[in-house]
């Protein structure tokens, strides 16, 4: 049986129309400059690199090396891995839960696209000072206690192609020193755990373990962030025995999955 057509909403928002085409257009057909966006879309050069500028903020679209144009984070994961990320946030989910029982701290889930780490799921502390869920925010890799775990299984080669000065070359003071995130990066492979300490911001520290696929590799980081105040490096163990445990039950339900 055939489709009916499909009608257009009654006020469409040509502004938000133009935006989700050019999201299209570069996750489908790749790379795309300012000039043929803009040719696609029948709009003005001015007003591509607006909607352009806009799908860069919320990272759906990344701007290389060239100037050209193409998808980002949002869209790669969409494109994918979107089924292994919902399967990866329900089975997460009642086991972040749980750590916020046990621990009174908010619980996260992080995947790594890239150089970039999206928190998948969240789940907050009911205390008055929190940390605020993070659920669909992206960030550096190397800011982020997932993005040094999952970066912790990379050799020297793989390294440099995520940070591959190419990439940075517009935006050069945000590429991280690779000598020294890679001793730190051996560091978390030595423990099987990060700490970050006001790295992703400043009052806030988040401890993270691994959570694996059955061959061993790390998909995605499981993590607790607390206020910088509330920390005490002697519970460390503690947490981290905590985490380690609902990690590896979240890898049951994942396995139980399949």
């Amino acid at each position: 049986m055939d489709k009916p057509l499909k009608t257009p909403p009654p006020y469409p928002v040509a502004s938000v129309d133009h935006a989700l085409r050019a999201a299209t257009l570069l996750q489908l057909e790749g790379t795309a400059t300012v000039s043929q966006i803009a040719e696609r879309l029948g709009v003005a050069r001015s007003t591509a690199h607006r909607l352009l500028a806009m799908l860069v903020y919320r990272d759906f679209a990344v701007r290389d090396e060239n100037r050209a144009y193409r998808a980002g984070p949002v869209l790669e994961l969409a494109a994918h891995s979107q089924s292994r990320v919902s399967r990866l946030r329900a089975a997460s989910l009642p086991h972040l839960r749980r750590l916020v029982d046990l621990l009174d701290e908010t619980a996260n889930l992080t995947v790594r696209t890239g150089d970039t780490t999206r928190f998948i799921a969240g789940v907050e502390s009911g205390q008055a000072l929190r940390v605020g869920s993070r659920e669909g925010m992206v960030f550096p890799a190397h800011h982020t206690t997932a993005g040094l775990l999952l970066m912790s299984g990379l050799d020297d080669a793989e390294l440099a192609e995520v940070y591959s000065a190419a990439r940075y070359r517009d935006r050069p003071a945000d590429r991280p020193d690779l000598v020294r995130l890679r001793h730190e990066l051996e560091s978390v492979a030595r423990n099987g755990f990060a700490v970050n300490r006001d790295r992703s911001e400043r009052g806030l520290v988040a401890v993270g373990v691994p959570v694996r696929d059955p061959d061993g590799t790390a998909q995605a980081g499981l993590s607790v962030s607390m206020p910088s105040a509330r920390y005490e490096p002697r519970s460390l163990p503690s947490l981290v025995a905590t985490l380690n445990a609902a990690a590896r039950a979240v890898e049951a339900e994942l396995a139980a999955a399949r």
